[in-house]
């Protein structure tokens, strides 16, 4: 039987950021339209299409870095920041001494993050279909989710993943500037070698290879192929899918266990 006080603590989390909707789903919604219409508007001719033998545009191709990028940073923020106010006010406390384990309390958490991470990510994607489909035609873009189950999974498992990341992080941090800190040194440069604004076969150098020991790269390339059916790494999606699961399996352990150990 599932615990009451589990079922009420990720009630508390999915509120918490449902009731600041402007903060925390807007955002993201409007800083991707803006990639889209500058980034696409701007590069979009002059790339053409990224990816050779494909005749996605760049408009499209960006996309699915885009709801990538977002979800990343906002099933982190959503958990590491939650822990860190609980800190903060000092009510953590009063979660710790509830009748929860450590397991369930940190699972709590994660849903939590989870669960915004995947509610920007649909958000972004059915907002830049229609954005693109209805009002920059004029670039003869179009875009289709390419496999739905697929593209559902990726933003489940990768939402999850750094959620777990973001409890790590916001039990560890002791201020505000540590979890803000992890998001510019850590999932930036990530992000700009992950192939989220372009190909990594565009990079110089040594780069397209460094980008391979990228997580953040194996997430957007098995994302890129699920919304619109573009494998640019030309491996086995299976393989993508799998990193994104034991990074997901990996967090939620280590995350449990700091819960349990205190």
């Amino acid at each position: 039987m599932i615990n009451p006080g589990f079922i009420i603590l990720i009630k508390r989390e999915v509120m918490r950021f449902l009731a600041l909707w402007k903060q925390t789903i807007m955002p993201g919604l409007i800083s991707s339209a803006l990639y889209i219409i500058v980034f696409g508007q701007a590069l979009g001719e002059r790339i053409g299409n990224p990816v050779e033998g494909n005749d996605v545009g760049y408009l499209e191709f960006i996309i699915p870095g885009l709801a990538m990028m977002s979800v990343i940073n906002m099933s982190y923020q959503n958990s590491s920041s939650s822990i860190m106010q609980a800190k903060f006010l000092k009510f953590i406390e009063d979660i710790l001494i509830a009748p929860l384990s450590g397991f369930e309390i940190s699972m709590a958490f994660t849903i939590g993050g989870m669960i915004r991470g995947v509610i920007n990510g649909v958000l972004i994607l059915l907002f830049s279909a229609l954005l693109i489909n209805y009002y920059l035609d004029g670039n003869n873009a179009a875009f289709q989710i390419y496999n739905y189950p697929l593209t559902l999974a990726y933003l489940v498992i990768v939402s999850w993943a750094f959620s777990a990341l973001g409890v790590i992080i916001g039990v560890y941090a002791r201020s505000w500037d540590q979890i803000g800190s992890f998001t510019t040194f850590v999932f930036m440069p990530l992000s700009m070698l992950g192939g989220v604004f372009w190909s990594t076969d565009m990079l110089p150098g040594v780069w397209p290879t460094v980008s391979l020991a990228n997580p953040v790269y194996w997430m957007v390339n098995g994302m890129r192929y699920a919304t619109i059916g573009v494998d640019e790494a030309m491996i086995s999606q299976e393989l993508s899918l799998l990193f994104s699961i034991l990074f997901a399996i990996f967090f939620s352990f280590i995350a449990a266990y700091m819960f349990q150990k205190g």
